[in-house]
């Protein structure tokens, strides 16, 4: 069953960087839409920056020219490098893996990402 996993996670002050990684098992890494998705407490979540299988990249305004998204097909890995992060960051980050054709969507569990001094 496919599969992903989130870390990199964790505590981090304003201005601060963190790398997240996903690792994907059981599932054609490479045929697949990936998202990064956060969700803030009392918040909905919401859809940060995607990139597609042919490599195509969006960004949310909250995030452009501060977060980049990458994949590693090879490795089956997405990444979020966040660079100067503010509090207002500090959500439950989620791995989002879409594969319209099929109409297969899969989640992760997800990992907190807390942006205080």
């Amino acid at each position: 069953q496919e599969q992903l996993v989130e870390s990199g996670g964790g505590l981090v002050q304003p201005g601060g960087s963190l790398r997240l990684s996903c690792a994907a098992s059981a599932m054609f890494f490479a045929i697949y839409d990936m998202s990064w998705y956060r969700q803030a407490p009392g918040n909905q979540r919401e859809l940060i920056a995607t990139i597609t299988s042919g490599g195509r990249i969006s960004y949310a305004d909250s995030v452009e020219g501060r977060f980049t998204i990458s994949r590693d097909n090879a490795k089956s890995t997405l990444y979020l490098q966040m660079n100067s992060l503010e509090p207002e960051d500090t959500a439950v980050y989620y791995c989002y893996a879409d594969d319209i054709k099929r109409n297969v969507e899969v989640w992760g569990l997800g990992t907190l990402v807390t942006v205080s001094s």
